[in-house]
């Protein structure tokens, strides 16, 4: 009599799992990463506070100038209006509405871009060269423009506009190896910034963009007009109050 054989029994199923070891270095990576963002996030927004109440005692820029830095911090309440009124002319006339970013600017400056031509446009607002020059580097690039708006997001959150504005006349590059109005008047018209002339104002709020190459003093060509054409937008921002919110 034949025999019955028992049945086969069915192996067990066992589904592969990831080494331990590569699940261990995974998690250990994004806790690094979590906590670097976490840190950044802290420091900085301390360092912005800070600079509320303390004037930025150096700039990676004037570090890194082979010029060296001559600046003389002079309070806003000592600097001359017709240069906050020039520098809203020529920089940012949306200044005292915006919140850091000047949506129609960028736009105009991609359109601007895109056509090409000699002349690249920023679009960027004094809030956002305030957070660049003060806490950053210049220079271009998706990363740094990035920070540059994280800082403007802090900068616009924790201080006044009264504020940004005294540090960024403070601390904007006004010449060779010049920084802040103060020392910019004091090379090119032999006095403070605690009393400019309109057209005085003018002339330092035309060579912003290019300090290195403009000239405050004798001024020629496009250099020369642009100071006569924010020379008149300064009675503008007069007449309708741009500057207000610097001194409400």
């Amino acid at each position: 009599m034949a025999s019955i054989a028992p049945p086969a029994e069915h192996e067990p199923v066992v589904e592969e799992q990831p080494p331990k070891r590569k699940r261990s270095l995974l998690r250990r990576i994004l806790k690094w990463l979590g906590l670097s963002i976490l840190g950044f996030i802290l420091i900085s927004a301390l360092w912005v506070i800070l600079y509320r109440f303390i004037a930025p005692p150096i700039t990676l820029t004037q570090l890194f100038d082979g010029n060296g830095a001559t600046r003389q911090w002079l309070p806003i309440e000592r600097i001359d209006r017709n240069m906050v009124r020039a520098v809203i002319a020529a920089e940012d006339g949306k200044f005292c509405s915006h919140s850091g970013f000047d949506t129609d600017a960028i736009a105009a400056a991609m359109r601007s871009n895109a056509a090409g031509g000699r002349v690249i446009r920023g679009g960027s607002t004094i809030s956002q060269q305030t957070a660049k020059n003060a806490f950053l580097w210049q220079g271009g690039g998706y990363f740094r423009k990035g920070l540059e708006a994280w800082f403007t997001f802090l900068m616009e959150t924790t201080w006044t506009k009264r504020r940004i504005m005294e540090v960024y006349l403070n601390i904007a590059e006004t010449g060779i190896g010049t920084y802040g109005v103060n020392a910019g008047a004091q090379r090119y018209f032999g006095h403070d910034a605690s009393r400019l002339t309109p057209e005085e104002a003018a002339r330092i709020a035309a060579v912003l963009p290019l300090p290195r190459r403009r000239e405050a003093v004798d001024p020629a060509g496009f250099t020369r007009r642009y100071g006569n054409i924010i020379r008149a937008r300064m009675a503008q921002v007069a007449r309708d109050g741009l500057d207000r919110c610097v001194y409400d």
